[in-house]
């Protein structure tokens, strides 16, 4: 029996989860999983213990060597190709890629980026098709080059966003569009290098780096602005708005297409969750949480927290996640 090709998967965040699943088990009848490369374990959580990523306790879980380099370089290049991996794949890794490690594999490295390229180049590029207000976003199946993102594009498989979408159930079918993308495209990559259709730079786009200032609501920007960016920055950063000193954090909300003539970050009504005003609509929380304390529905925060109608919450000018350049 003819010994199965050798493929090394690169990746570190849970979207990564059912392209690992397709190639441990579906994939296995023509390449064989030889390795799975990760980032070193952080120390995470209150007690800032180490914990594996997502990607790193699945290897672990199935008995797949596990590599854990501080960053990929040569030795990790040298030992690509003394194992005769043939390919390479990549989901979220997180780790800049040196030449000597894309080119180590005869048939290449390729990467599966979420979204419909050449949109969303960058680091978030999930949350930024939801902070748009896009109904469709998807992943692609590209080449690595130099350049971030701007590598050419073999397949792309699109994903429909519904209007209660947040970043992780976005996410959760982004990773789910990984495998038909891969299943049509899988044995060619394992037979040599896919034909890739170069990008047009001139229609580019890009997102950055999200940080958790971006969680401040902006109530001058519309309802509906404010529900995509809050459904977008859940659960990290979270969304959060300062009254009387506090930071209060906000679950769930509804955007209200109303008129409201009042201030926008004015209080309107407390009956049914808290109701702001905003630049056009308002929007209306149904989960709060106070510092120190739980996410409480409305009507139990309010109990334990005074928030009148006709208070004018803080505003914080927000600043677009799609940017005009590559960072």
């Amino acid at each position: 029996m003819k010994a199965l090709s050798h493929i090394v998967f690169f990746g570190s965040d849970a979207i990564s989860l059912p392209v690992l699943d397709y190639l441990h088990s579906e994939a296995s009848e023509w390449c064989h999983l030889r390795a799975v490369v990760s980032q070193p374990d952080r120390r995470q959580g209150r007690g800032k213990k180490q914990q594996a990523n997502p990607v790193a306790a699945w290897a672990t879980q199935h008995s797949v060597e596990l590599l854990q380099p501080p960053k990929p370089d040569a030795a990790l290049a040298e030992w690509l190709i003394r194992e005769k991996v043939i390919a390479s794949l990549v989901m979220a890794y997180g780790h800049y890629l040196p030449r000597a490690v894309r080119d180590a594999a005869p048939n290449g490295m390729v990467n599966l980026h979420g979204s419909i390229l050449p949109d969303y180049r960058g680091a978030a590029p999930v949350e930024t098709a939801l902070a748009q207000g896009d109904t469709e976003t998807g992943v692609c199946l590209m080449e690595i080059a130099e350049k971030m993102d701007a590598g050419g594009v073999a397949d792309t498989e699109k994903v429909r966003i519904d209007s209660m979408d947040t970043s992780v159930s976005l996410r959760a079918k982004i990773g789910e569009a990984s495998v038909p993308l891969l299943r049509r495209n899988l044995s060619k990559l394992m037979a040599g290098p896919l034909d890739f259709v170069p990008q047009d730079d001139a229609q580019a786009t890009f997102c950055r780096k999200i940080t958790k200032q971006d969680g401040a609501i902006d109530f001058f920007l519309s309802a509906t602005q404010i529900d995509c960016r809050l459904r977008a920055l859940t659960p990290w950063p979270g969304n959060f708005f300062e009254h009387g000193g506090a930071r209060i954090k906000v679950g769930t909300a509804k955007p209200l297409q109303i008129d409201v003539s009042e201030s926008p970050g004015t209080v309107l009504d407390c009956t049914e969750g808290v109701t702001v005003a905003t630049a056009r609509g308002a929007i209306c929380f149904h989960e709060l949480q106070r510092p120190g304390g739980r996410m409480l529905p409305a009507s139990d925060f309010l109990n334990g927290y005074t928030l009148p109608v006709g208070a004018v919450l803080s505003s914080t000018p927000s600043m677009p996640l799609q940017v005009n350049g590559s960072d």
